[in-house]
């Protein structure tokens, strides 16, 4: 299973694709609002227990300062994968970017693009699917039916010409 986290509400929207992508591959997740500035203790509470409820991976995305990855990050040791959220106060993204990417040596995040949350989904199932055959196989699947769109689109484009 997959914790999928986020600051408030309004990243929502953008990680629901994290959310859509573990549908497609068929892997179970919960979706919560976990607050790392106005809910310290729920963060804590939820990033220390995290593996004894079965998670495999923490799918974070957060916006602005955007602690949430890291801190979460800290507190397990559990696979976190970051997701900058572009959001009302933040400067372009990228202060959400380099909150995330930039994290101290021993406390690793791995880092998606902005808004990115549909890769971080995929990448969470990869990372299962290191250890779980059937995971692995729907994930060959997932990546033969993209080769097969890129081959649609190119005998579309010719036809087009």
């Amino acid at each position: 299973m997959v914790g999928i986290i986020m600051g408030s509400l309004s990243d929502r929207k953008v990680m629901q694709e994290a959310a859509d992508a573990l549908n497609e591959l068929g892997i179970a997740y919960e979706m919560e609002i976990v607050s790392a500035h106005r809910t310290p203790e729920r963060m804590l509470e939820y990033a220390v227990s995290a593996r004894s409820r079965g998670l495999k991976v923490i799918v974070a995305g957060a916006g602005g300062a955007a602690h949430l990855p890291g801190m979460v990050a800290s507190l397990t040791s559990l696979p976190v994968i970051g997701v900058p959220v572009l959001s009302s106060n933040s400067i372009d993204g990228w202060d959400s970017v380099l909150s995330i990417l930039q994290m101290p040596s021993g406390v690793p995040v791995a880092t998606v693009a902005l808004n990115g949350a549909r890769n971080a989904g995929i990448l969470a199932a990869q990372i299962i699917g290191a250890g779980d055959a059937a995971v692995a196989e729907r994930l060959d699947l997932f990546k033969n039916n993209l080769k097969q769109k890129v081959a649609d689109m190119n005998e579309q484009l010719k036809m087009n010409l």
